[in-house]
């Protein structure tokens, strides 16, 4: 049975080796999108869709404080730079050796750093990169503190793509996580953070 199967298989490969051989040349695809946005309000236009998708965003590293004095366990990657921690007195747990998903569960909140934000689409993507961590770290808890270096800033995802390594895991948000049931309720929280806030801070910070 098995090998009818597989004689069946190589007969249709064979099949279509031979339809494709005798077929016109491929075709070019003309690709003239644009590729990169070099627009001067970048950010801004970010700061729109993010709010447009229910995201909080806030301008400068110190909203960091404020924004963690209320977070009793905080998740975080174990690259995190210390700056963003200043004055943190809360639980912090650090990603190594790696949290358990029921841990990550008990967070209330995460916070990580990203690869690229596109401002066209509002996302941001993490590729596990430095001060980023796995993907399970950003995709547990229930709020996600996201810092984004205005340098990370890119106008189109064409442009986007040219910073990623697609062999890397990606983690692509359009703000918090949000579907609709049958009724077309929203439903926030189902594949990811219901909550998320953007940090935004100069590339020099």
């Amino acid at each position: 049975m098995v090998g009818e199967a597989v004689s069946a298989r190589d007969e249709i490969l064979a099949r279509l080796r031979t339809a494709l051989a005798d077929g016109p040349p491929p075709v070019q695809v003309p690709r003239r999108y644009r590729r990169v946005d070099d627009r001067a309000d970048l950010v801004d236009t970010l700061i729109d869709r993010l709010e447009d998708y229910r995201a909080v965003v806030h301008r400068g590293l110190d909203a960091l404080p404020r924004l963690l004095s209320g977070v009793d366990r905080l998740a975080v990657p174990t690259d995190v730079p210390a700056d963003w921690l200043a004055g943190y007195g809360g639980q912090l747990h650090r990603d190594a050796p790696p949290l358990s998903p029921a841990a990550l569960d008990g967070m209330d909140a995460v916070l990580t750093g990203c690869a690229v934000a596109v401002a066209d689409t509002g996302t941001i993507i993490l590729d596990a990169g430095p001060s980023q961590g796995r993907r399970a770290l950003t995709l547990v808890p229930d709020r996600h503190i996201c810092v984004v270096r205005t340098e990370q800033v890119v106008g189109l995802l064409p442009e986007a793509l040219t910073r990623l390594d697609p062999r890397a895991p990606l983690t692509w948000i359009s703000g918090p996580s949000a579907t609709s049931d049958i009724e077309l309720n929203r439903v926030e929280g189902v594949h990811g953070p219901r909550r998320l806030e953007v940090v935004l801070i100069s590339s020099g910070a």
